[in-house]
């Protein structure tokens, strides 16, 4: 089978190239590196099954023709991460929106099969916790720049249902929580390999807020094994499904758990919000996927705990930094 990847150089979508290619598909990953990076598919490059297409995902005569090449399409190219939404948000909503408007028109010309990746911040300010695909979306003033990731999302959805309404163009959505695992930086905002980083060097690990605020971190195997399941379920096309995990946990206690399993000498330093990111940020307290969906459909189960998780994390930038790793996974 042909697959077509977008934002295939980026953390998810690298780790989605390497279980497709390793089930026998030829991957195309088209990127622009924007906030992918070559090093994540570099060990891809000369594979008989993969070829990678350098190009910004507006370019609509490049993505029309990948599409039309493409017997599926994973749409993952997206602005990612809390500080260049915040510092970048015009940036935000251009490679959002216009981006996804162009994949859809692609795939719905070829009539392709199309999985796009939303993310759990279209629920907002929701306080209906855990929060399900039926709950209505909670959206913050416009004036707030945090919620233009969430609007563009959103309304990437809206676009992606319209197609299906209008021509039954095959379109499974799926909204993404807190995924997190080998690969991932800090670069943008994302506080697990931030912590891991800072604890691995017996720095201070720096809690945005109180830390009294809540997550739920998800392998990023897991979730790609959930892409890939539902890519292929008939009965998922024109649906919207949670991916993500349920074990919840305060930010405060993960910069504990980081410390812990690293054996880290760190302390943990608070700082404000709006030292972080501004006085108009602003952030949600609890963010629970309701799992209840996916797992009807296809039996979803996370495999990897947040110890695990951690330890996968600490152990790549152990590599990185040269050094043997002192803790494995305890999951393949």
């Amino acid at each position: 089978m042909r697959v077509l990847i977008t934002g295939g150089a980026g953390f998810i979508g690298s780790h989605l190239a390497d279980v497709l290619v390793a089930q026998g598909n030829h991957v195309t990953v088209l990127d622009d590196f924007s906030t992918g990076r070559h090093e994540n598919i570099a060990h891809l490059e000369g594979h008989p099954l993969f070829n990678l297409v350098y190009a910004d995902i507006g370019e609509e005569a490049i993505v029309r023709d990948c599409v039309a090449a493409a017997d599926r399409v994973f749409h993952l190219a997206s602005a990612v991460g809390v500080r260049l939404i915040v510092e970048q948000p015009v940036r935000t909503i251009e490679t959002i929106v216009h981006g996804t408007s162009v994949v859809m028109k692609a795939c719905s010309r070829y009539r392709k099969p199309v999985l796009l990746t939303s993310t759990s911040e279209v629920y907002g300010k929701s306080t209906k916790v855990p929060f399900s695909e039926e709950d209505d979306l909670v959206i913050g003033p416009s004036y707030r720049r945090r919620w233009a990731y969430a609007c563009s999302k959103a309304l990437d959805e809206f676009l992606a249902m319209a197609y299906w309404h209008h021509s039954r163009m095959p379109v499974v959505i799926v909204r993404l929580f807190n995924t997190v695992g080998p690969r991932q930086t800090g670069q943008y905002g994302m506080v697990l390999p931030r912590f891991v980083q800072q604890a691995l060097k017996d720095e201070p690990l720096t809690v945005y807020g109180d830390g009294s605020q809540t997550r739920c971190f998800c392998h990023v195997k897991d979730a790609v094994g959930a892409l890939v399941r539902l890519m292929e379920l008939p009965e998922a096309r024109g649906e919207v499904f949670n991916v993500g995990s349920d074990e919840e946990v305060s930010i405060r206690e993960l910069a504990e758990r980081v410390i812990r399993i690293t054996g880290s000498q760190s302390s943990i330093k608070y700082i404000p919000f709006e030292e972080a990111y501004g006085a108009d940020f602003e952030d949600m307290q609890r963010r629970v996927a309701d799992l209840s969906k996916i797992r009807q459909a296809i039996g979803y189960k996370p495999r990897f705990s947040l110890d695990d998780i951690i330890g996968d994390v600490a152990d790549h930038y152990t590599r990185k930094s040269g050094k043997v790793p002192q803790r494995a996974s305890s999951r393949g």
